[in-house]
């Protein structure tokens, strides 16, 4: 009798074994892009000098910084794509301006001293969100989730929270989430909404109004040539989440 295992005995968790070695060959091709040194440099001392007058001065110098976000978004956002079905058109258009809206805040500085990003997903198939943020003295780091939920898909995260909270904990205590992610994050009510028990096991996450996990880097992290790699592991790992959320938020009520 043969007794080798067929396809059929391979689990899931040697398949998710398969599937982690592809991710790192591909990462890996796409890892060649770093942040430079000067592209932190440059937003200290924006940071320091927040004023037009500076700012035209050193425009060659935020140009060649903006070009190295470029690079390294693009470079991102291609690694994203083997395993991912993102809207977002390029790396360019991921990016935030770095000037600030003054029309209703005159006092505020002209410039946000940080190169910042996000990655959409295909929506109404797919739900949550890829956020990046590189800014001097530790403050850089990524965030995956759901900033502001429309009423309804807050109503029905709620409702899953409480109808399915068995899943919930499982995910967000998965070893690969919680080895790159802290606790979850983001506005939330004082108390809990009306309609749901004050002494209910998940009472900390039906309070929330954001849902996001989010993962700081240091300079020298941000630095490192594997910064790259990190942030798409990163990334990849809030999939399981992102995955269950989208069947919470584009089922109907018969769950099809």
């Amino acid at each position: 009798m043969d007794m080798r295992p067929s396809k059929r005995d391979v689990d899931a968790d040697e398949v998710r074994c398969i599937n982690a070695v592809a991710d790192l060959r591909t990462m890996s091709t796409n890892a060649s892009i770093r942040i430079d040194r000067s592209t932190l440099v440059f937003l200290t001392e924006l940071e320091n000098h927040n004023e037009r007058p500076w700012f035209e001065a050193h425009k060659d110098r935020y140009l060649a910084a903006q070009a190295n976000m470029v690079a390294f978004a693009d470079a991102l956002l291609a690694g994203m794509r083997t395993r991912d079905n993102l809207s977002t058109p390029s790396g360019k258009s991921s990016l935030m301006r770095i000037h600030t809206d003054q029309r209703f805040h005159k006092d505020r500085p002209p410039y946000a001293p940080r190169f910042g990003g996000r990655f959409a997903r295909v929506k109404p198939a797919l739900r949550g969100g890829y956020f990046f943020r590189i800014q001097p003295s530790g403050r850089s780091h990524v965030t995956c989730g759901f900033m502001g939920p429309e009423p309804n898909d807050l109503r029905l995260i709620r409702q899953d929270i409480v109808h399915d909270h068995a899943t919930w904990g499982k995910i967000l205590r998965g070893k690969d989430l919680r080895s790159h992610f802290g606790e979850m994050i983001g506005e939330e009510r004082v108390t809990v909404p009306r309609g749901y028990a004050k002494d209910h096991p998940t009472a900390d996450l039906l309070r929330k109004k954001q849902f996001l996990l989010r993962r700081s880097f240091t300079d020298q992290a941000v630095l490192a040539p594997d910064f790259q790699l990190e942030v798409l592991k990163t990334f990849r790992a809030v999939r399981p989440w992102f995955d269950h959320m989208t069947v919470v938020l584009t089922s109907d009520a018969n769950g099809a």
